[in-house]
């Protein structure tokens, strides 16, 4: 599995261990994700929907006759989070994951 995210959360999903790459720019998603069809290896590549809404059209010409990689639009953090709050998000999943509250 791949990801395709911008920098900071693609730095993310590399610390929990997955492929993860960085875009800054619809362009530069477009770019990554042409290679990694291409280069094949990967049953899914997520792909953050702010960068590209639709990924399966960008390389649609790319996956002719190919059954993989999946291509699956994700949220990214900023419609993740979007008129959530995300302090007390991060508040009880911390609680949930060490068994206490932590403030800072």
């Amino acid at each position: 599995m791949a990801v395709i995210a911008d920098p900071e959360t693609a730095q993310g999903f590399r610390l929990a261990g997955l492929e993860g790459y960085g875009a800054s720019s619809p362009e530069e998603a477009r770019s990554l994700l042409e290679t990694l069809v291409e280069r094949g290896g990967y049953a899914l590549v997520a792909v953050d929907q702010s960068l590209l809404p639709e990924p399966e059209r960008a390389v649609e010409r790319l996956m002719r006759g190919r059954d993989l990689p999946v291509l699956l639009p994700i949220a990214g953090l900023k419609e993740a989070f979007q008129g959530h709050d995300v302090e007390g998000y991060m508040r009880e999943l911390v609680r949930k994951t060490i068994g206490f509250d932590i403030k800072l």
